[in-house]
């Protein structure tokens, strides 16, 4: 039996949208909502994220996608769409991997294919430091703020209180072992490169967690790519409605 806990609205084609780094899957509660009325929306917790809880202390996107890769079966989730935020576009990877044409599309939401440079394996080692110091609380009230635009932050102070709020639903051995899977991810471009299913990117022009130069770089591996002017790294709240829109016109010509 699957530890991943999850929510599920709407019937038809299966959608899996796969929630981040400190975050939850109560971060896609308006997108269920609306895609629901098209599709079956499911929405799982990463291990360590929510009420999904972590194994032992240590992870791989490998090791999460095979569970993921579990859960499916045992919930009859058939051929899915899977989109995946930031982390979880990483994991959606590592289930293309796992299970390729067993999936009819895959999105990365504010992503990427490529591996961690060094620079970024730094700042995560960085991130297990401050996490195992300071905990859970302290650490996600300073790394949420700066995911959204610098000059939306006061527009969106309520919706960044929210997140917060939800990311200390994350376990700190759940967090510092995501850290670590992050860091040693393996580099998927070519993984994705060869997949002949939709792909969509949508990426944030101020997005300071995954550079806009760098998903430029990779715009030509996809189906269905979008830029987000004015947006950070939050693009489903900084930019609710265009990407809601965005994902459900992906969904609806994958299907089609």
């Amino acid at each position: 039996m699957s530890s991943i806990s999850f929510f599920e609205k709407g019937n038809g084609q299966a959608v899996i949208l796969i929630h981040g780094f400190c975050e939850t899957n109560e971060l896609w509660n308006y997108f269920a909502t609306h895609l629901s009325k098209d599709f079956r929306v499911i929405c799982p917790n990463l291990p360590g994220c929510g009420d999904t809880l972590l194994a032992g202390d240590d992870i791989s996107m490998e090791k999460i996608a095979v569970e993921l890769e579990a859960w499916m079966e045992e919930n009859h989730i058939d051929n899915p769409i899977i989109i995946g935020h930031s982390l979880g576009g990483y994991v959606t990877l590592a289930l293309l991997e796992l299970m390729d044409r067993k999936l009819k599309a895959v999105g990365l939401f504010h992503s990427t294919a490529f591996a961690d440079d060094d620079s970024k394996k730094g700042l995560r080692d960085r991130t297990v430091i401050f996490l195992k110091k300071n905990g859970v609380g302290t650490f996600v009230t300073s790394f949420i703020p700066p995911l959204f635009s610098d000059n939306q932050r006061e527009e969106f102070k309520d919706e960044i209180a929210l997140a917060i709020a939800q990311a200390k639903n994350c376990s700190l051995n759940g967090l510092v072992a995501l850290t670590k899977a992050m860091r040693d991810r393996n580099d998927r471009f070519e993984v994705l490169k060869e997949y002949s299913g939709p792909k969509l990117m949508i990426a944030g022009i101020e997005d300071g967690a995954i550079k806009i130069e760098l998903s430029r770089l990779q715009k030509n591996a996809f189906t269905d790519y979008f830029e987000l002017e004015n947006t950070g790294h939050m693009g489903m709240i900084e930019q609710k409605e265009k990407t809601l829109e965005i994902v459900r016109e992906f969904c609806k010509k994958a299907t089609g």
